[in-house]
């Protein structure tokens, strides 16, 4: 099996692209929805996400890689709740905002669309794709 593609959202003036690259390294807690904390289960050491600023601009600005996971997040304190680590890859050359992400009718079933209130989602390797040839041209 290939490589599997998430979205995860972050308000970014609680945590930012920025903020990621200056750490290095980030912990990716806080999830309290079952289904976005299901996805941070199934999370493979490997796996690559778009970062998503949430809130403010509402668009896809970097891509992100799961250094390690299976972990329990540690803002839990009875440890119910799923954390994964994560690592900046790059930024996008140009930030995909929701805005054209809902205009396009090649990425409509795309669960960022679909589920729009979650905050960990899949991606297929084909919105993935799409994605990055609208962020990169």
């Amino acid at each position: 099996m290939g490589k599997t593609y998430w979205l995860m959202k972050s308000e970014p003036d609680a945590y930012s692209w920025d903020d990621l690259v200056a750490e290095g390294e980030g912990t990716w807690d806080g999830v309290r929805n079952h289904r976005a904390a299901n996805n941070l289960r199934a999370m493979q050491i490997g796996d690559q996400a778009f970062f998503y600023h949430s809130n403010i601009g509402k668009e896809i600005v970097g891509i992100v890689t799961i250094s390690k996971s299976g972990i329990t997040d540690p803002t839990d304190p009875e440890a119910k709740w799923a954390a994964v680590k994560v690592k900046p890859v790059r930024k996008l050359v140009r930030p995909v905002t929701l805005k054209e992400i809902k205009a396009d009718p090649e990425l409509a079933e795309m669960e960022l669309v679909r589920l729009s209130r979650l905050s960990v989602a899949s991606v297929t390797p084909e919105e993935w794709d799409y994605i990055l040839s609208l962020a990169e041209g």
